[in-house]
């Protein structure tokens, strides 16, 4: 077995990033306080080829060397924005023509493994802060729920590996529904 390198890798520059078609995947950052957990989620967002990130009230914002520590540079690629409250964000999101999901276990989620996203229909995730999860306000505004079905003692992932759980799953669906 050997490692691909670099130039095997087909990797895109930043013009050739912006300019390709996105993944019509939005990722919604409500309250999450890790500057750390910021960047991961641009790393994520950048590897899916998604259609941008929504930063929403204290979630720290670009530049900041901690964010860019494990964002490495895919806040230079991935289209952000902020908004002083994820309400604000999920309004004009849904005005926009999305279907508001947020990932939190609630009443009647659905779990990720059977959620199969509308095809043609842009898709818009909410994720909570570390602690208290997705805000009460906006949970009354989003059009369901997405659960990660989980078995051990603590039901609770970290954000960044929930966001990579999660966009992995649908970028898969939703390649497959564009075949």
């Amino acid at each position: 077995m050997r490692k691909l390198s670099m130039d095997e890798l087909g990797r895109k520059t930043v013009d050739q990033f912006k300019a390709a078609d996105k993944t019509p995947l939005v990722l919604v950052l409500d309250n999450v306080r890790s500057m750390h957990n910021v960047g991961s989620v641009f790393r994520t967002a950048d590897g899916f080829l998604l259609q941008g990130i929504v930063l929403c009230g204290y979630t720290p914002v670009p530049p900041h060397r901690d964010i860019q520590k494990t964002a490495l540079g895919a806040t230079e690629t991935v289209e952000w924005q902020y908004f002083p409250t994820t309400v604000e964000a999920v309004t004009a999101l849904r005005e926009a023509g999305y279907i508001i999901m947020a990932i939190e276990q609630a009443e009647n989620s659905v779990m990720l493994d059977t959620f199969e996203p509308a095809a043609g229909r842009p898709l818009a995730l909410v994720f909570g802060n570390e602690v208290t999860g997705v805000d009460g306000e906006v949970m009354k505004l989003v059009d369901a729920c997405i659960e990660i079905p989980q078995s051990g003692m603590k039901h609770s992932l970290n954000i960044s590996v929930s966001t990579g759980i999660v966009v992995w799953d649908i970028f898969v669906k939703m390649k497959k529904q564009a075949q």
